[in-house]
């Protein structure tokens, strides 16, 4: 009898230890790689290969090229930008989808996924022919509204599987209870919904940031970003930062 009482409890333990190895395995598959390449960065030698001291001469150099500056800064400017811009209209097209019935709501749907699903490349160039037509010279704004155009679709993705858990039975009982339309929003829906809102601005920065191959077809010739600017120094050789 004591060893069958025991049985689930051994299993649990061994199923725990499984998970915890499992869950290392993969961290360590994910993050070794990066964490060998900033080990990497204060080597002394400039292939990175082999190990030939410590030094920071890397970045000193790195800290004193104003082009990387600059490309920083643009990546900056425009990542603050499309996360702001592409929250507030995401989250209500997210709350407007949620609450409301309207036609042809599945095929806005579906509408909203197809930046998600369809290649860099493609959205890129259709951006591109898209400015073209329009004769709209390139620069910092064309490359947030391309930024904006794709990251709205996972603030509207984000916002709405919040909502998804979101009793409507509690702004009811807010406007009920003598709350307005406002009011219920900002006391009531808001802080809610404000995980899901955090959690989609940080992705949308995270995308325009790091963001390379939709950027690359929309940037203008003073409107370099920091990955095009690491992918052209890459081409005619780079140091290990």
């Amino acid at each position: 009898m004591k060893h069958i009482a025991q049985s689930p409890a051994i299993q649990s333990r061994f199923q725990k230890r499984t998970l915890t190895t499992w869950a290392i395995l993969m961290y360590a598959f994910l993050y070794l790689p990066i964490l060998t390449l900033i080990v990497f960065s204060f080597n002394n030698s400039r292939s990175g290969v082999v190990w030939k001291g410590f030094t920071l001469d890397w970045y000193r150099k790195l800290l004193s090229d104003a082009s990387i500056a600059i490309a920083l800064e643009n990546s900056l400017i425009i990542a603050v930008m499309t996360t702001i811009i592409s929250t507030v209209i995401g989250t209500m097209a997210a709350l407007a989808m949620h609450k409301y019935r309207f036609r042809w709501k599945i095929v806005w749907n579906g509408i909203v996924y197809m930046p998600v699903i369809i290649p860099e490349i493609v959205v890129g160039v259709s951006l591109l022919s898209f400015f073209a037509l329009l004769k709209i010279g390139l620069g910092l704004t064309t490359i947030t509204i391309a930024h904006i155009a794709f990251c709205v679709s996972y603030v509207i993705i984000v916002v709405q599987t919040r909502l998804h858990g979101f009793d409507r039975r509690l702004e009811e009982a807010s406007m009920d209870l003598g709350a307005n339309r406002y009011k219920t929003f900002f006391y009531v829906t808001l802080p809610i919904i404000a995980p899901g809102i955090i959690s989609a601005a940080l992705l949308c920065f995270t995308l325009s940031i790091d963001d390379f191959v939709i950027t690359f077809f929309t940037q203008g010739p003073n409107s370099t970003t920091l990955p095009v600017k690491i992918y052209s120094m890459v081409k005619f050789g780079v140091t290990p930062v």
